[in-house]
C-alpha cells in the first residue's frame, strides 16, 4: 500500500493495520491458506505471504507495529538550542540582513547541530515548532514610489522581451521556401 501525500500511516491507521495482521496470524494458527486469508481480509496475497514469514520467524510479536516509520532528525531538545539563535536574528549569525531564508536556517542547523536536512525538512521543522513565513506588515520607509513608477515606465519595457509582431505567421518552425 502506497501513501501518496502523507508519507505513512497515521497512528489510528497503524492500529487498524496491526489489527488486520493479527487476524491474519489467527488464520495462520488455524492452518488456512494464504489466498483464503487474503480474500477474507481484502489484502494482497503477497502481503499475507510476507506476514506468514514474519509470523514463522517471530510469532505474533513480529506482526506488531513498530511505531512511526521515521523519527525527526531534529528533536525538541535540539530545537531548543536552535530557537534562541533564530530569535537573535540573521545579522547576529553573520548575514548582511535580517531575513531568515530556508537556506540560511539550513546552514545554521548544519553548523550548530551537525545535522543535514533538506530544504523541505527545514520548512517542516519550523512549521512543527510554530514558525511561519512572514511578510512585512508595512512598506519600508526608504521606499520611493516615484522612483518605482519611473522604473516601471522606462526600464521595464526595455528589459521585457518584445511582443510578437502581428500578421501572418508560419505554423512550422522552418523558413518559408525560397522562390
Amino acid at each position: 500500500m502506497r501513501y501518496a501525500q502523507g508519507g505513512g500511516c497515521t497512528p489510528r491507521s497503524q492500529v487498524e493495520r496491526e489489527r488486520v495482521r493479527m487476524l491474519a496470524a489467527d488464520g495462520f494458527a488455524r492452518g488456512e491458506k494464504n489466498t483464503v486469508i487474503a480474500k477474507e481480509l481484502r489484502v494482497s496475497v503477497r502481503s499475507v505471504e510476507r506476514w506468514r514469514r514474519y509470523w514463522r520467524e517471530g510469532g505474533r510479536g513480529a506482526l506488531c507495529t513498530s511505531g512511526p516509520a521515521k523519527r525527526p532528525k531534529v528533536g525538541d531538545r535540539d530545537f531548543a538550542v536552535l530557537e534562541p539563535l533564530l530569535l537573535e536574528g540573521a545579522m547576529a549569525q553573520g548575514w548582511a540582513d535580517e531575513r531568515w531564508t530556508l537556506s540560511r536556517v539550513h546552514l545554521l542547523i548544519a553548523d550548530q547541530l551537525g545535522v543535514s536536512l533538506s530544504i523541505r525538512g527545514v520548512w517542516e521543522l519550523l512549521r512543527r515548532h510554530g514558525w511561519s513565513c512572514q511578510q512585512p506588515a508595512r512598506r519600508a520607509l526608504e521606499r520611493d514610489d516615484a522612483a518605482v513608477a519611473g522604473w516601471v515606465k522606462e526600464a521595464w519595457p526595455k528589459a521585457k522581451p518584445p511582443r510578437r509582431r502581428s500578421g501572418h505567421g508560419w505554423s512550422l518552425r522552418m523558413k518559408p521556401p525560397s522562390r
